[in-house]
């Protein structure tokens, strides 16, 4: 499919950020939202092949009917790097928190919008994406036509606070080990086309080959944020939200369980609806497993208002 692209402009506090679009003109604007470790190509735009179209959500959404739309956080990807990105990781801060991505969420949108008429929205986000792109719908409710969670991070008791560094380095087995831990130890593998696709996450940042083993450096803003949620504070408060809200969760995602989604849910009460989806033999990287186009299906259903 042919894809546009843009580049927003370095600011004072933010490197550029890579758009991509997979246009239909005219048509209903989507934005993928991408979570803590790899950028949008690795995910929504993920090209699995086989022959099989659509070959990736992009194209999946295109066949819907969709103007389809992702980007890069800053630190990820086509996206600029942060100068303490090429310094030592514990002489700062997590870079990339939550409420900073939201500010990159929203220049987004406003970018969307102005290509595209003015029109609201719709937002899918991933994991910890689903803090920036719910803290960008709460901030501009008029931007956003609904919000579509997928294995989104909430709040939880009891975790432990923890100091982390600006930045960590993550290679390609553990990025493995992570994706395959929450499958049935009884059930066939799930995960697809990592022969190809861990390749093309190294590729990703152009200083992974020099690393020994190669990895690729990320942002750990997204971790810490995480870890805070567990502890209890979570980045964004649900009861703030007043968009159409649908979590989509696989059925074996230990990040994104069903008292989650009840955590987040129970609290949208001004949201106009509330959904939960769950979808069997999934699990939080279901985007990249055999039961992918399940979640397309439950989410392409949604942003047409199906499920409600």
């Amino acid at each position: 499919m042919t894809q546009q692209t843009f580049r927003l402009p370095a600011t004072a506090t933010c490197p550029s950020l890579f758009v991509r679009r997979q246009p239909v003109i005219g048509a209903p604007a989507v934005l993928y939202v991408h979570g803590a470790t790899f950028p949008s190509a690795l995910s929504v735009g993920f090209d699995f092949g086989g022959g099989r179209w659509p070959a990736s959500w992009l194209d999946d959404w295109n066949a819907r009917g969709f103007d389809a739309w992702a980007f890069d956080f800053a630190g990820f990807g086509e996206s600029g790097r942060y100068a303490e990105m090429s310094e030592p990781a514990d002489r700062h801060a997590p870079l990339g928190r939550a409420a900073h991505a939201a500010t990159q969420v929203a220049a987004v949108l406003a970018l969307i919008r102005r290509e595209t008429g003015g029109q609201p929205v719709s937002l899918v986000a991933h994991s910890w994406g689903s803090m920036p792109a719910a803290l960008a719908a709460i901030a501009e409710p008029d931007a956003v036509d609904r919000l579509i969670l997928f294995g989104p991070i909430a709040r939880r008791v009891g975790g432990a606070s923890i100091t982390l560094p600006a930045w960590s380095d993550v290679g390609t087995d553990a990025q493995y080990a992570r994706f395959v831990e929450d499958v049935p130890k009884d059930h066939p593998p799930v995960l697809v086309a990592f022969d190809r696709w861990a390749p093309a996450y190294l590729a990703s940042d152009p200083g992974a080959a020099t690393r020994t083993p190669p990895a690729v450096r990320i942002p750990n803003g997204p971790r810490a944020d995480i870890a805070e949620a567990w502890a209890g504070r979570l980045a964004w408060d649900p009861a703030r939200l007043t968009r159409p809200v649908t979590i989509v969760r696989g059925a074996w995602d230990s990040l994104c369980r069903g008292t989650d989604a009840a955590m987040i849910l129970d609290a949208a009460q001004a949201a106009p609806s509330r959904v939960d989806l769950e979808l069997e033999a999934g699990t939080h990287l279901m985007h990249l497993e055999t039961g992918r186009r399940r979640l397309y299906d439950a989410v392409g259903r949604s942003l047409k208002g199906e499920i409600r």
